[in-house]
């Protein structure tokens, strides 16, 4: 049983997750938040990789962009086979709703579109510690480009289900992402880029130039 069944999704209202006014209340979050949360720290993260522990700029940007890859492959496998995991137990069924299904049902709602900050903050520091432990001091430049990846993904997951699609080269991201909320949600994985879709072959199936056009317009297609 597929955690996110395809089917008409609703535009408007957000729905109760938990009865614990404290919990519920963590489920939302304004994306301006961790957008600024993980800039910050990844600012400093490499400030502190050149100025206390001597890497030079080059080494830096390197390092940041293996990260910023390295997160591409993250965000797929985490979609593909978290997000979505098959929901065979009721246990298994709460979950997946909890974590991806809400939005699958209300993707308009915008209080739901990203992590909540305190949840993402723990992640950041198991990764952290993880990375050091593999890494060493390279953690630095790799983590604070782990994490402008993360930002960027909610950046562009927010803007497709918030705003209208661009008339240029980003559009590709809106119709991808169109696809897998309203057409393919076994496919078309890929947010913040459909790289891995290619790779591991989700890419969207073909189908009439219609239905492509109608599903591309907008990511609120009805």
């Amino acid at each position: 049983m597929e955690s996110t069944k395809l089917k008409r999704p609703k535009h408007k209202g957000s729905p109760k997750l938990f009865n614990n006014p404290i919990l519920e209340k963590l489920t939302r979050t304004h994306i301006s938040i961790p957008l600024i949360i993980f800039g910050a720290i990844a600012a400093a993260l490499i400030y502190y990789g050149i100025i206390e522990k001597g890497f030079e700029v080059p080494e830096m940007i390197l390092l940041f962009f293996a990260g910023l890859f390295f997160f591409t492959l993250v965000e797929y496998v985490m979609h593909r086979y978290l997000y979505h995991i098959p929901a065979t137990t009721p246990r298994r069924q709460k979950i997946s709703y909890t974590m991806h299904g809400v939005h699958h049902d209300y993707p308009k709602d915008k209080s739901r579109l990203a992590m909540p900050p305190v949840l993402s903050l723990i992640i950041a520091t198991v990764l952290f510690i993880i990375y050091r432990a593999v890494l060493g001091d390279y953690v630095f430049g790799f983590l604070a480009g782990f994490l402008i990846g993360y930002a960027g993904y909610l950046a562009v997951h927010y803007s497709v289900h918030a705003f209208k699609v661009p008339n240029n080269f980003l559009k590709t991201l809106w119709h991808h992402h169109s696809i897998h909320h309203y057409r393919e949600p076994d496919r078309a994985f890929g947010v913040s880029s459909p790289l891995w879709d290619h790779i591991f072959r989700t890419m969207p199936r073909k189908s009439p130039k219609s239905e492509r056009a109608k599903v591309g317009t907008s990511i609120d297609p009805s």
